[in-house]
């Protein structure tokens, strides 16, 4: 069983990015993966702020991505960039935590104008950092995103269908590397 380390970049307790990542961790549970989520925003600010990769909660989070077959991430999109919350993260990792891996890139945001960001500003760090499949990512408009007050998450429709359709080749690719790994 594969495992997924399913991390959201966003500040926010509330956000659609976090919403619709459990949403697709829920998804790729159901396709036989084992998936850890990671919200950045509950690492300490004092080993993010003060970049110390050396803090227990920042080798407890290197320690996740190194045991990750596959990793989710998901960001907001702010002024055409990643959340700095990621950044913050990504900083502080070795600098091949991705060595290995597939990744699956999502973003959300306010308006399509920043749809490119992903290829433009995520995509490269993702590559530098050794990642050794970054699968095409999917960019969310906000208002696709509905959560309802029990906290049910639903997308709208035409977007879902493209959003599970990336989540679902990014399960198929970990489900062959780790074919690949049990038969060498």
């Amino acid at each position: 069983m594969p495992t997924v380390l399913s991390v959201s970049g966003s500040p926010s307790p509330t956000s659609r990015t976090g919403r619709l990542l459990r949403h697709l961790d829920a998804r790729l549970t159901r396709q036989g993966h084992h998936v850890v989520p990671l919200d950045v925003r509950t690492l300490p600010a004092e080993a993010l702020l003060g970049a110390d990769p050396l803090h227990p909660a920042i080798q407890d989070a290197a320690r996740l991505f190194e045991e990750a077959d596959g990793v989710l991430i998901g960001t907001p999109i702010y002024k055409s960039a990643y959340s700095g919350l990621l950044k913050t993260l990504l900083d502080l990792l070795p600098q091949y935590a991705l060595a290995g891996k597939a990744v699956l890139p999502l973003a959300t945001g306010g308006s399509p104008a920043h749809v490119l960001s992903l290829d433009y500003a995520l995509r490269p760090v993702l590559t530098s950092m050794g990642a050794d499949h970054v699968l095409p990512g999917w960019f969310v408009v906000d208002k696709h995103i509905t959560v309802a007050a029990d906290g049910t998450v639903t997308v709208q429709e035409d977007t879902a269908g493209e959003v599970y359709r990336v989540a679902d080749a990014f399960s198929v690719a970990l489900t062959a590397r780790q074919h690949t790994v049990v038969a060498a």
